[in-house]
């Protein structure tokens, strides 16, 4: 079969490799129709290379048609329709009995100590081929894959796999108390989606961003917007919105790589031109992370207010200002998605025919399989407008 596969730093390539098969009897495999890049994806093109094998197939957002299932593999069969959640979990262990699915105690990787596995995602959650690819084995599929119907189009479905639940779980996270409002620092395909999914909720919402087009998209959502690129302080413009105190919460929907931390965007440099064997211990160990979001997001709350982060870092000494946030008495809560803890809130909403939280208008760009580095290229640059990028293989 044709896979995305990692082959060093901004070098991805579209390769023959191994078809997929059943090795468990909790696993099936699935004939993608649609996969999505990530801007986790970007992380592992640019960054976390250290943590990556040649070869590794990419990907863990994917959808697709049943074509084999394992013995104890019961809620689907071949011919079903599905959607695959990122993280790899069992539904039974301590952890999934708490909902925490992120951090199934099955599946998680306990040489570096993280949580749940996740599809296409380093040697630091299980390096498990990811969905990037015309097929994908699935691992414990006795409870992970989302049966959905035949009928609407896949944009409608495939962000099932992460984008939505990552974004309904952070809008959850940052608690927004009844009449409040929220901050969404980045406006890519997380930041668009959490802005939906709190206007759903009624809440008065504040996307900054510093791209046309994205600010553009979150206003046809009805977003009232910040232009990073047009204004000397962020969270002075977010005050003047806000009498003067900032939003009750704020999501952080860029993570790692944000713009305006210059040392850290140094260091990612340096560590990339590291050898893996030196530069994986640096990052488990160092302060690596290009932290501007996260600071302004400190900065934007109001005292006593809520910071929710989804945007991905990787540090493991990064600097915080705790004196800031102790003196404004900031809740800070953050984590990888728990997918299948909010499928019953989102499927309702994605079946809707009048699509409330408008999936169908996400993706910039649907690529062939065979255009995926390209679609890499230009969804890392912002290039060609790109938002939201999904491949078909």
């Amino acid at each position: 079969m044709k896979a995305v596969t990692w082959h060093g730093k901004r070098d991805v390539r579209v390769e023959e490799v191994t078809d997929p098969a059943i090795k468990e009897p909790t696993d099936a495999v699935i004939k993608v129709t649609s996969t999505g890049i990530c801007g986790s994806d970007l992380h592992l093109y640019e960054v976390l290379g250290p943590f990556m094998g040649e070869g590794d197939i990419l990907g863990h957002e994917a959808m697709g048609i049943v074509e084999e299932v394992g013995a104890e593999v019961r809620h689907i069969r071949p011919g079903d329709r599905v959607v695959v959640p990122f993280n790899i979990s069992c539904g039974h262990c301590y952890m999934c009995d708490r909902r925490l699915y992120a951090q199934c105690e099955t599946t998680q990787n306990r040489e570096y100590n993280t949580g749940a596995a996740l599809f296409g995602y380093t040697k630091l959650y299980g390096e498990v081929p990811g969905g990037q690819a015309e097929y994908l084995r699935v691992p414990q599929a006795q409870f992970g894959p989302v049966k959905v119907p035949q009928g609407p189009p896949d944009e409608r479905f495939v962000y099932l796999s992460d984008v939505l639940p990552t974004a309904w779980q952070a809008v959850e996270f940052a608690d927004v108390p009844e009449g409040g409002e929220i901050t969404v620092l980045g406006l890519g395909p997380i930041g668009q989606m959490c802005c939906r999914v709190a206007r759903h909720r009624g809440l008065r919402v504040i996307g900054v961003d510093g791209v046309p087009e994205r600010l553009a998209m979150a206003q046809r959502h009805g977003v009232e917007i910040v232009d990073a690129s047009a204004v000397d302080d962020v969270p002075d413009a977010v005050r003047d919105l806000t009498q003067g105190r900032g939003t009750a919460s704020v999501i952080d929907a860029v993570g790692m790589e944000a713009h305006g931390s210059p040392m850290a965007h140094l260091a990612h440099t340096l560590t990339a031109l590291l050898p893996g064997r030196v530069a994986a211990p640096m990052m488990t160990t160092a302060g690596v992370d290009r932290l501007a979001a996260l600071t302004q997001a400190i900065d934007i709350v109001r005292r006593g207010g809520t910071i929710s982060v989804s945007g991905v870092y990787g540090g493991m000494a990064d600097p915080m200002p705790m004196l800031r946030m102790f003196d404004k008495g900031v809740t800070l809560r953050m984590g990888q998605a728990h997918v299948r803890r909010w499928i019953d809130d989102l499927l309702p909403l994605v079946l809707d025919d009048s699509d409330p939280l408008g999936t169908e208008d996400l993706a910039t760009h649907i690529l062939p399989l065979d255009h995926a580095p390209h679609g890499y290229k230009i969804f890392q640059k912002k290039r060609d407008r790109a938002i939201k990028v999904l491949l078909t293989p």
